[in-house]
């Protein structure tokens, strides 16, 4: 009811984005997938994981192909596309099912991950290129907020969250080769602690968000005086050893 309402106001064509189902045992995409048209909708985003399972397992690329099977839509399967090779090896691979990808924390973790895949290449970037990208991120939050004390420290949060994704990120050119090959790298999987090829590259790669707010300050000056950063995002994101309970995850995320 939510898609065809939303189609009859919408001036364009209408897509939604929706995970394959609450848990594991009761994935329910693919049973609707081929009504979706009837509804209205363009496109269907299947994000390969239950809610229950937030991030803490991998998505089910097999899963969102099965759906893109008997869909009567488009799909765009969406869910730990970080590298080129994780894009090649769940949609050009599958380009005869999944239309294309949404990539959402893997451009929030690594923003050049589309050059990455337009060149087919893992970028061994530096951390002078990476802080440049917080160079450009801080002077377009000047540019929206303004350059006042509100749009300042509206700016300096802004970026701080981003920080608590991008410090995720372990450069390629530290990582161990298998017979001259990378290994391909997870999202699930968390990053180990490592000193950086240059102090800038370890601050980057710094857990610690005062580290960050640090940072910061050599972008936007000096925090105000006891001012702190506690990042809002919170979710599982990395794979866990111990079974959880996907109820319990569930109650948690809806509890903050």
């Amino acid at each position: 009811e939510l898609v065809r309402s939303s189609n009859l106001i919408c001036s364009m064509p209408l897509t939604f984005k929706t995970r394959i189902g609450y848990k594991d045992a009761s994935r329910v995409a693919h049973t609707f997938a081929p009504n979706i048209r009837e509804w209205g909708a363009a496109a269907l985003t299947l994000h390969g994981r239950t809610r229950a399972q937030r991030y803490s397992r991998e998505a089910d690329w097999d899963y969102i192909k099965k759906v893109a099977d008997v869909s009567s839509v488009p799909i765009i399967g969406n869910g730990d596309i970080y590298t080129y090779h994780d894009y090649v090896e769940n949609v050009v691979k599958n380009q005869d099912a999944i239309d294309t990808c949404m990539i959402a924390r893997g451009a929030l973790v690594k923003p050049w991950i589309f050059t990455e895949i337009k060149e087919q290449r893992n970028w061994d970037i530096s951390s002078h290129e990476r802080f440049e990208m917080l160079k450009n991120f801080t002077r377009f939050g000047l540019e929206h907020w303004g350059s006042d004390e509100r749009g300042v420290e509206q700016t300096r949060r802004f970026l701080l969250e981003w920080m608590s994704f991008t410090h995720r990120y372990t450069p390629v050119g530290i990582l161990e080769t298998i017979d001259g090959q990378l290994a391909n790298v997870s999202m699930t999987q968390r990053p180990p602690k490592f000193v950086g090829r240059d102090d800038m590259e370890t601050m980057l790669a710094s857990d610690d968000a005062s580290v960050w707010v640090d940072l910061c300050e050599k972008l936007l000056g000096k925090a105000p005086d006891g001012w702190k950063f506690t990042p809002k995002h919170k979710s599982n994101a990395y794979r866990t050893n111990a079974r959880e309970s996907e109820g319990g995850m569930a109650f948690a995320e809806a509890n903050g």
